[in-house]
């Protein structure tokens, strides 16, 4: 019996198994075989923290590198990233120089297999489109292309972007064999696109990141268990697919500590009664605490005032218990909704949208609550929660 846990709830780490998510890696597939001009080749993956953003993004770049052997540069939008993106695109280009170090730039047709990294002073020698267009020319003599995918792109000045966004503009109009994915946070891609320095990544495929089926989740964790050597018991099964909310970073999660909690080579209902208990413990860590870090006081006070409820909450009610109107508090719902905290659950009422978010604010109320009723400064009141993190955990 093997006793590695395969189950991964780590950031950005690829999943055994992918759920829920193959019709979108075919149609970013499909873009690549229908050349220049077609709209997928520009795509946005947004969601909240959890949801398989930087997931996606390794599973584009994998497809399109085993299908149609593309270059594939990842970087994440960091401030300096345009150079970087420069550094990476020159050295496929020429990948001899010495006093390099391995990198995650992958090269499958061009340079022998590896991409290489300079120390991090090395100066840009070009601009990136001007860089980025040499490769281009290059990979054309093989009938090839390359993919870009930047990740978190709540974390950098939207001045650099912009300069990313045009130079992307120019080699789309030239019909390049070029492709880009981006990932972030929902209120930080809301922002970028209705930014008037970027208003050409409005043109992007855009796909807001869900929950799966919770059908799909149970197959997906029924089968990783018994390709590593153990089963699970149907009651089980049913308690930790319910468990997961369908929430992708909770499928691992989970599926990692009832696998830890088991003892022999069936997962038992109580070794995962006992998991779910250890997994949602180390969700209000991993996920609730930073994503409740990056927002204003009001916005934890509205979210404490929903905890209330044990559903869906209307926006009356939340106003009523933080002792203010309706319209004020309506400021703050759309704030959250736009940081993908919240959502709609019908008219005139909204519903959390990570999982057990609820249980964490009940049990951290005291912490995070205003103790009383918050004037707005005029930023609060039309800007968006801030969304900058440290690597977005997970």
């Amino acid at each position: 019996m093997a006793t590695k846990n395969p189950f991964r709830p780590t950031a950005g780490a690829n999943p055994p198994r992918l759920v829920g998510r193959a019709a979108l890696i075919d149609e970013f597939a499909e873009s690549i075989e229908n050349g220049p001009g077609s709209p997928g080749r520009l795509t946005i993956f947004s969601g909240p923290r959890g949801v398989g953003k930087t997931v996606m993004l390794n599973a584009v770049a994998e497809q399109v590198q085993a299908d149609h052997q593309w270059l594939v540069i990842n970087e994440t939008a960091t401030p300096g990233f345009l150079g970087r993106l420069s550094r990476s695109a020159g050295r496929l280009l020429d990948p001899e120089p010495a006093h390099r170090h391995v990198t995650n730039v992958s090269l499958p047709v061009v340079g022998g297999g590896l991409g290489f990294s300079s120390p991090a002073e090395e100066p840009v020698t070009a601009d990136f489109r001007q860089v980025i267009s040499l490769l281009l020319e290059q990979c054309a003599t093989h009938e090839t292309g390359v993919l870009i995918t930047l990740d978190e792109v709540h974390s950098t000045g939207r001045q650099e972007l912009a300069q990313f966004a045009a130079a992307v503009q120019h080699l789309i109009r030239e019909e390049r064999e070029v492709a880009v994915a981006l990932a972030g946070l929902p209120a930080a891609v809301n922002e970028l696109l209705n930014d008037k320095l970027t208003t050409f990544l409005r043109r992007a495929d855009r796909h807001d990141l869900g929950d799966v089926p919770l059908d799909e989740a149970a197959t997906s964790l029924e089968a990783t268990i018994s390709d590593n050597g153990r089963t699970i018991e149907s009651a089980a099964l049913a308690l930790i697919a319910q468990a997961t909310g369908g929430y992708p970073y909770m499928i691992q999660l989970v599926g990692y500590h009832v696998w830890r909690k088991a003892s022999g080579s069936t997962i038992t209902t109580a070794a995962a009664i006992s998991g779910i208990e250890q997994a949602r413990m180390r969700l209000g860590s991993l996920v609730h605490a930073p994503a409740l870090r990056d927002l204003s006081e009001v916005d934890r006070t509205f979210l404490v005032a929903m905890s209330h409820d044990d559903g869906p909450s209307r926006t009356a009610d939340v106003a009523r218990r933080m002792g203010r109107d309706t319209r004020y508090a309506s400021v703050y719902r759309a704030r959250l909704i736009a940081a993908g905290i919240i959502a709609p659950a019908s008219y005139g009422s909204v519903d959390f949208a990570l999982p057990y978010l609820r249980e964490y604010l009940r049990q951290h109320a005291a912490q995070l609550a205003s103790p009383q009723p918050v004037v707005p400064t005029e930023a609060q009141r039309t800007g968006t929660p801030r969304v900058s993190d440290e690597g977005e955990q997970p």
